[in-house]
């Protein structure tokens, strides 16, 4: 198979995520051996060595489409983010909507169409988000999976259609049908975009910081939004995820909202753990 798709491909553990099991092979010579690797990986991450082959995409870009989608047979596809700047696969800026597919409507109506017959033939019911790989120079996009809940990065399209994405997956899962107004299906209101703050030290390798949160002051300011479940005294351990806050923000333009994105961070302050802050500033200003 992955001769008959073409060198170079990616391995990936069939039950995994988070970039575990993950292999490129370039040469079909080491093709087994590499499935042995990645295959020994996935059984000891996820309980489970069964693999699956793609074609692996150079420079990709990560396009994701927010899923909705009722008993009663309405389905909304909420535009796209955008999630390319990632760190050990992990997503670290997440943006909506994508830049791109800026002037390129064609592209989001054939990405939505996709979408929404995916979502159709399956009778998938919920809030989801289907996620693609994207070549841009050939500007064709390849189907990764669906993840059948809401992500991390939902925030954006919440402040891009103003639609309250928590709020529409109770009405489903009650088997309500979905409301909103109608012009979030049909059009952006501005920009917004999302960094994600981890308690790690870039300045000694994105060494894990590990402690009692000793001062909290998030950044209070128009379009500025911080998801977290810590503050002050809260004490982040070794034995969970590293993600700390979510910090969230919302302009007519992208400049203006790196911009304000860039003058929040400059606003939040942790004192006890080391974090990501400078660096999230440092990519934002890049």
């Amino acid at each position: 198979e992955a001769v008959r798709i073409g060198f170079p491909v990616m391995l990936k553990a069939s039950a995994g995520g988070g970039g575990r099991g993950m292999r490129i092979v370039r040469d079909p010579e080491r093709f087994l051996e590499e499935a042995a690797i990645a295959s020994d990986e996935a059984l000891k991450g996820f309980g489970d060595g069964a693999m699956m082959v793609e074609k692996l995409i150079e420079q990709p870009r990560h396009i994701e489409a927010q899923i909705l989608a009722d008993t009663h047979g309405n389905v909304a596809i909420l535009f796209e983010r955008e999630c390319s700047l990632q760190r050990r696969h992990q997503k670290l800026v997440e943006e909506a909507p994508s830049p791109a597919f800026r002037g390129r409507d064609d592209l989001w109506e054939k990405m939505r169409t996709s979408v929404e017959s995916l979502v159709r033939l399956a009778g998938y019911t919920g809030a989801g988000t289907a996620e693609f790989m994207f070549d841009e120079k050939s500007g064709n996009f390849y189907f990764l999976e669906v993840n059948a809940r809401l992500q991390v990065e939902h925030p954006v399209t919440e402040l891009i259609t103003g639609v309250d994405l928590v709020k529409q997956q109770l009405r489903i899962a009650s088997g309500l049908a979905i409301v909103m107004p109608s012009a979030a299906r049909d059009s952006i209101r501005g920009h917004a975009i999302e960094v994600r703050i981890v308690a790690e030290d870039p300045a000694k390798g994105f060494l894990p910081s590990i402690g009692k949160i000793t001062a909290w002051a998030e950044p209070k300011a128009p379009g500025v939004r911080v998801d977290t479940g810590f503050g002050p005294g809260g004490e982040i351990t070794r034995y969970y995820d590293s993600l700390i806050a979510k910090v969230i923000a919302h302009a007519p333009t992208r400049d203006e909202a790196i911009d304000k994105l860039k003058n929040a961070l400059r606003d939040f302050h942790i004192l006890g753990v080391k974090t990501n802050i400078a660096y999230l500033i440092d990519i934002l200003s890049h």
